[in-house]
């Protein structure tokens, strides 16, 4: 997004960077081992446009910060998150503001992306009323991930995001 051209590029993540991160997040480097997460993307956004304002948030979106992080205006949501109560959360502070949310979720070997873009059409909520249990959908550290789907999957949300941002999805 930020070599695209996006202006203001909103960052939350409560992590670190981990060795164990980098075969997945190649937005991070092995020189930012052990920096915010949040820090070390918002650093990288700017070194491919110097112009970005890289907006950072290092508090773990929950149920007491997702309305602070949200009411600041944003246009759209890129939810690239791991956790379903995450992603329930955002869907749900989504509806209540019209805030199209591009979604993205990888398991193992597959991926997948949805636009959902209240009130215009269902939210991911609609898709997945109940929230999957653990067991059903472990997490990355628990199955593992092919190491080039999040690279994929979040280039296909950039280019949704884009998309919206340019007027060209109704």
């Amino acid at each position: 997004l930020a070599a695209a051209g996006v202006g203001t590029i909103g960052i939350a993540d409560d992590d670190r960077v981990e060795a164990s991160n980098l075969h997945r997040q190649v937005i991070h480097g092995a020189s930012s081992l052990g920096e915010s997460k949040a820090a070390s993307a918002a650093s990288r956004a700017r070194g491919l446009n110097p112009d970005v304002d890289a907006v950072t948030y290092t508090d773990r979106v929950d149920d007491t910060s997702v309305d602070e992080l949200l009411d600041t205006g944003w246009d759209i949501i890129v939810d690239c998150s791991d956790s379903f109560a995450t992603r329930y959360l955002l869907c749900d502070a989504a509806v209540a503001r019209s805030i199209p949310v591009v979604h993205g979720a990888i398991y193992r070997t597959d991926g997948q992306v949805a636009v959902f873009a209240p009130p215009l059409g269902p939210c991911y909520r609609c898709l997945y009323p109940v929230q999957a249990s653990s067991e059903l959908a472990p997490s990355c550290a628990d199955a593992g991930v092919l190491g080039v789907l999040p690279g994929i999957v979040g280039s296909m949300q950039a280019n949704e995001a884009i998309k919206l941002l340019l007027g060209m999805r109704s």
